[in-house]
């Protein structure tokens, strides 16, 4: 197996796979497919200039991701840290709080 995010392990388990993810990536947005909030999570982002991973979670690993936090999907975790959904997101944002963060975990050079 090798170190990459697209590697696939079939015996790693959805909760390994999703915390290998958030361990292996600064910015990365858990999205159901077709999903709008991630869509604006992804352009508010671009816009900074982050370009997070972004992984579509099958059913069963949504409820993974629901079972280690009451929210479900789209989530998106920075340095580690799950910040939550879209309005956590621009909460965090029109704090002036997001650009340090990604300063802060590496994501966004200033």
């Amino acid at each position: 197996m090798t170190n990459s995010p697209f590697s696939i392990d079939i015996a790693e388990s959805p909760e390994t796979r999703i915390q290998r993810l958030i361990s292996e990536n600064p910015v990365i947005i858990f999205s159901r497919s077709s999903c709008f909030m991630c869509h604006v999570m992804k352009t508010l982002l671009s816009s900074i200039g982050v370009h997070p991973m972004v992984i579509e979670l099958e059913e069963d690993e949504i409820g993974v991701l629901t079972a280690q936090n009451s929210e479900g999907a789209p989530a998106v975790f920075i340095g580690g840290t799950r910040i939550g959904g879209l309005e956590s997101l621009i909460a965090l944002h029109l704090s002036d709080h997001l650009v340090p963060r990604l300063v802060e975990v590496g994501a966004l050079l200033v």
